[in-house]
């Protein structure tokens, strides 16, 4: 305070500022600042000058107690933990240390427990009354998966009987594949394109017993097809759903890849994808994209999920020149109602049909016999819709109900758009002349 004549300033400050004498016989008085303004309080006692301290320095100091208030508090709760185990080493035990017995150390632990059971019971009641709620945090066996999910092995264990080897005997040999038990007195079901051609079927199950196999049902649309052994006792499989599916689920595979010599091989993976449409052949199909690997042989086989239930038919895989990991089945959800009506009719219903069959006149064709493009009738089926409207072999149909068509793919997919008993408009073409029939649409038996 030599910078300034500490009473002439009290005085001044006494009137300009409103300082006031302390109880104690101190002043206060308001100290300006570099710019004229009262931001300091200063205590002028006993020749001393003490500023007030600012808002920061008072956080500061309750931190600073309130983190000693803690630490003694801890402090006391180690001592009557330390006291508590040394009572009990002094009645015979060993303070919670392991003893030769294996019985050493309950007293002393017994004793933490309950200290720390009650230090806990305490916070509780702290919080209870403060009426402080904390959301429940999930546990780690609540996040974890559901309990009748399965261990690999144990799916491997449920599944396998009821997977099957199918080999078929076809004009130019035989060709190998899989399949699935789906009743305990002999129904299975696998792929079409499994069974196409063959001229005798043969079933060989877990055992490796060998069983004559009849064609129930096959649907080329869908790439399903049924067959029936003589056979009791068989382990059929669970179905599951497969509309709860989620890309990411595990998912495995059971066949006989490249024939009877890997017989029952198992490969895992995980849904790539759902609700894939892709064209095989001349028709599109919906599929389950997976990960497991699918190699020839496995076709008609089973796609499992984690609580050993089947989930969908293994169809396709693309070809390793186009990608790996590629591999695709038809939803179990979907194949249902075609097996049922397979199993039932030999054919699937509701299907819609014009009644014939023949190929494409392609763009080069075309330009080589001068005709339109479309789809080239070669065999009308007797008593459809198509005689009856009096189509005849070697008309080119090049539309329907007011669409373009220049192949039967084309051609199919409109009619598949349709219903049975609907009337379908074609546009024909014959002897240079094209022409509008109306043909009712039948539907497929067969």
């Amino acid at each position: 305070m030599s910078d300034f004549d500490k009473d002439a300033y009290i005085g001044n400050s006494s009137r300009e500022n409103g300082s006031r004498a302390s109880a104690g016989g101190g002043i206060r008085a308001m100290m300006p600042d570099d710019a004229g303004r009262c931001e300091y309080i200063y205590n002028f006692d006993g020749g001393r000058c003490l500023k007030k301290p600012s808002v920061g320095r008072i956080l500061l100091v309750v931190i600073l107690v309130t983190a000693a208030v803690a630490a003694v508090s801890a402090s006391s709760i180690s001592l009557a933990i330390s006291r508590t185990i040394f009572e009990s080493v002094a009645d015979g035990g060993d303070g919670g240390l392991d003893s030769s017995d294996g019985s050493g150390g309950s007293l002393g632990g017994a004793a933490l427990g309950s200290m720390i059971g009650n230090v806990s019971k305490e916070d509780s009641k702290d919080s209870s009354e403060d009426g402080a709620k904390s959301a429940q945090v999930p546990s780690m066996e609540q996040l974890a998966a559901p309990e009748d999910a399965m261990y690999l092995p144990d799916i491997y264990d449920k599944v396998s009987p009821s997977v099957v080897g199918i080999s078929c005997t076809v004009p130019l040999g035989t060709t190998t594949g899989t399949g699935i038990v789906i009743s305990s007195d002999g129904y299975i079901i696998t792929n079409a394109h499994v069974l196409e051609d063959a001229v005798s079927v043969m079933i060989i199950d877990s055992g490796m017993e060998e069983y004559s196999a009849e064609i129930i049902g096959s649907d080329d649309q869908t790439d399903l097809a049924v067959l029936k052994i003589e056979a009791e006792g068989l382990v059929p499989c669970e179905f599951g759903r497969s509309q709860d599916l989620r890309v990411g689920e595990l998912s495995i595979v059971i066949g006989n890849p490249l024939g009877f010599d890997l017989y029952g091989s198992m490969t895992t993976g995980i849904i790539s994808g759902l609700n894939r449409t892709l064209t095989i052949g001349d028709k599109r199909m919906t599929l389950i994209q997976t990960q497991a690997t699918i190699n020839k042989g496995n076709s008609g086989g089973p796609l499992i999920n984690c609580y050993g239930q089947v989930i969908g038919v293994t169809s396709a895989k693309v070809d390793s020149s186009y990608g790996e990991g590629l591999g695709f089945a038809i939803p179990i959800d979907e194949a249902i109602p075609i097996i049922e009506d397979l199993i039932a009719y030999g054919y699937v219903t509701g299907r819609p049909m014009i009644g014939v069959t023949g190929e494409d006149i392609t763009s080069f064709i075309s330009l080589y016999y001068r005709l339109p493009e479309g789809a080239f009738i070669r065999f009308v089926t007797p008593d459809s819709g198509a005689e009856r409207a009096g189509l005849m072999p070697s008309d080119i149909i090049i539309g329907a109900n007011g669409e373009t068509v220049t192949s039967f793919k084309e051609l199919n997919e409109l009619v598949s758009d349709c219903s049975v008993g609907d009337t379908m408009v074609l546009t024909i073409y014959r002897d240079g002349f094209s022409m509008d029939v109306e043909v009712v649409l039948g539907e497929v038996t067969g």
